[in-house]
């Protein structure tokens, strides 16, 4: 099982190509795809799939009975981690013919672990499609080294190992190489270094690239690590290996069930899912909604199946770390190895409260796997997640948990691998 995660997360180096990912999977299992603007026509036991922006994506199996009837079970994800995107108009050009880029910090990333490392380019441009209103979408992963970010010598900064406050302006600008003033004047003439690498590898000319959103990523391939190979690194560690586990329940649980099944995984939770895409839209409240109908429900049915639906929201929780014992609550600390995290906050920054708790844990005992609490420290101000956000537009009963890691938001997270198989046996427990 970690061995396909790993290539998963190989696979997927930015939230366009999670979700190409993820549909590659459901595709081979016989999921068809549903479009928004498309009347639907749904049966029980039906396998369908809706993408929204290319980046987000809901999958579901539709049960045997009316939603109102029975429900429904849902695990929710998201396809976006901390990274660099490359701005428009991106090249700074400085001396020697050194070419830079302009980029802008996406979510809360640990910014020191990306220097020095090779990066990549991964995304999507918009091409002329005739339709004035509907550019045609590629989207690319160059797999190459084509840029770094790298630090200034220790002998410029003799106080760096003491705290070094960065500027992503300044001090994160990649480097992509060094040109001749001909090189320089042709790209210019092309709308630029960023048009022309990735024109050259879709094989279009750059000219026709109309508009583009770029991430760079660090090329390292995800392994295994640990002396008894107990735990795996990989960049975007959170949140695709739940996304990932979420995945592989629906598709490990029974044919059909009363309940109709959903696997969630929406965009932009690292900038507070405030789009479209988000768990701040009303994307899954809409498919929920015209699921209910298609099912042969009435104005009734959607309330009674909310009321009678629980989900998971699925986003990776803070390890207990062996060089900061400090940062962590003196009882709810989970560590690598311990099985899923529940995660509870007394200010509402995660949907937990006693009873969805209680489910998680009943579902974790059924499964056979361990469960673990994690509560911030008093004294720390912790983040919250997809669970909270999403009950602003549904009132769901359910529970924020995953897998505990470190160094989240680095640009290599470590996690364990038992862990991820456990969450996988419990999310396979819910579904079925």
């Amino acid at each position: 099982m970690i061995e396909k995660l790993l290539g998963w997360l190989d696979a997927s180096t930015c939230n366009f190509l999670a979700v190409e990912t993820i549909k590659k999977e459901l595709d081979a299992a016989g999921f068809t795809e549903l479009r928004q603007e498309d009347a639907w026509e749904v049966k029980p036991g039906g396998k369908h799939y809706v993408v929204k922006n290319d980046s987000a994506v809901m999958a579901f199996i539709a049960g045997t009975k009316r939603p109102g009837e029975a429900g429904f079970r849902i695990v929710s994800a998201h396809s976006d981690s901390p990274c660099f995107k490359i701005k428009p108009n991106a090249e700074i050009y400085g001396d020697g013919g050194v070419v830079s880029l302009n980029v802008e910090k996406y979510g809360g990333g640990i910014l020191y672990t990306w220097f020095d490392r090779p990066l990549s380019m991964s995304g999507r441009v918009m091409v002329d499609s005739g339709d004035l209103l509907n550019p045609e979408t590629k989207i690319f992963d160059l797999k190459r080294a084509v840029a770094t970010i790298p630090h200034l010598a220790i002998h410029f900064n003799r106080e760096v190992n003491e705290g070094n406050k960065l500027s992503v302006q300044k001090d994160m600008k990649p480097v992509i190489g060094y040109y001749s003033p001909e090189e320089i004047a042709e790209a210019k003439r092309h709308g630029g270094f960023v048009k022309l690498i990735v024109a050259d590898h879709l094989g279009i000319r750059p000219e026709d690239i109309i508009e583009y959103e770029i991430n760079l990523y660090p090329l390292e391939p995800a392994g295994v690590c640990g002396a008894k190979g107990e735990y795996f690194q990989s960049a975007r560690i959170d949140d695709l290996s739940m996304a990932f586990a979420g995945l592989e329940a629906l598709l490990a649980g029974a044919e059909s069930t009363p309940d109709t099944r959903v696997l969630a995984v929406f965009d932009n939770e690292e900038t507070g899912s405030g789009t479209k895409q988000g768990a701040h839209s009303p994307l899954l409240r809409d498919i929920m909604e015209r699921l209910c109908a298609c099912l042969g429900g009435n104005h009734e049915d959607f309330f009674r199946a909310v009321a009678k639906s629980f989900m998971i929201s699925a986003d990776d929780a803070h390890a207990w770390h062996p060089n900061y014992n400090e940062k962590c609550d003196p009882t709810n600390h989970p560590v690598i190895g311990g099985g899923p995290v529940i995660k509870i906050n007394a200010n509402c920054k995660y949907m937990t409260d006693a009873q969805g708790s209680a489910v998680f844990k009943n579902l974790c005992r059924k499964a056979g796997v361990p469960v673990q609490m994690f509560v911030n420290h008093s004294d720390v101000v912790g983040g919250s997640t997809l669970g909270n956000i999403l009950t602003k537009q549904l009132d769901l009963k359910g529970v924020d948990m995953g897998a505990a890691i470190w160094a989240m938001h680095s640009a290599r997270e470590t996690a364990g691998v038992t862990d991820h198989a456990d969450i996988v046996t419990v999310f396979t427990e819910f579904f079925s």
